[in-house]
């Protein structure tokens, strides 16, 4: 399998398949095709795992398309103005991802949802107590809103991040919420009462524009219901 990723602020992903190879993606996250392709829409592991992998903000059912013959092409679009990222992952090597962040992968990866062990994360860390898991081997393509910033944090190095800015990281950071000190800055800084506190070791990937700070802006502009 090759892919390109094309495009700068509305990127596309096309993905070559050669006979035999296969992608699958949430229902409906393809935008064209060329090739015989074949199409299979299932629950891919089972209802249980379809029903996790809604909570964590994809479809119950995903889609794989197969090549059938000499070569294929697919090709994919994110929901938002942003950037495609691609990643290689070895057997058994995962990345957790914000819900809705999982745009495509290889057959033989995995995408499960991934739950926080700790209250007070998931209660007030933005994304609520239910996140994605993707796990190797194979290539995984996750959609990003907005530009990217990627940081390696050493072992016992914490950042502190609006929890709407996180966008992935390893398994081996740890996530946990701090409060915002000071009663002006509870009230008046905008940034609430909770902050996300990432420690080392580990990569982060951050993202510039929260999806729910564009709905905020956009609902300004938007006619209030009459009557």
């Amino acid at each position: 399998m090759r892919y390109q990723i094309h495009g700068t602020v509305m990127q596309t992903l096309d993905v070559y398949l050669n006979q035999g190879e296969a992608v699958y993606t949430e229902s409906g996250g393809m935008a064209w095709m060329q090739g015989d392709i074949e199409m299979k829409t299932d629950t891919r592991g089972g209802l249980m795992a379809g029903l996790g992998r809604a909570l964590a903000g994809e479809s119950l059912f995903m889609t794989t398309y197969t090549c059938r013959s000499a070569a294929g092409l697919v090709v994919f679009t994110p929901e938002a103005p942003g950037k495609v990222l691609d990643f290689q992952l070895e057997a058994g090597q995962s990345l957790i991802c914000q819900k809705d962040t999982f745009m495509c992968a290889e057959a033989s990866t995995k995408l499960e949802m991934h739950f926080r062990k700790k209250l007070g994360a998931g209660l007030f860390g933005g994304e609520g107590f239910i996140l994605q898991k993707v796990t190797g081997p194979g290539t995984i393509f996750v959609e990003i809103p907005g530009e990217v910033r990627e940081y390696t944090l050493p072992a016992g190095k914490t950042m502190q991040v609006d929890p709407g800015h996180i966008a992935l990281f390893e398994p081996t950071v740890s996530y946990d919420i701090s409060r915002v000190k000071g009663v002006s800055n509870v009230l008046f800084s905008g940034e609430g009462l909770f902050l996300a506190s990432l420690e080392g070791p580990g990569r982060v990937w951050l993202q510039s524009l929260p999806l729910s700070n564009l709905a905020g802006k956009l609902a300004k502009y938007l006619p209030g219901k009459r009557g």
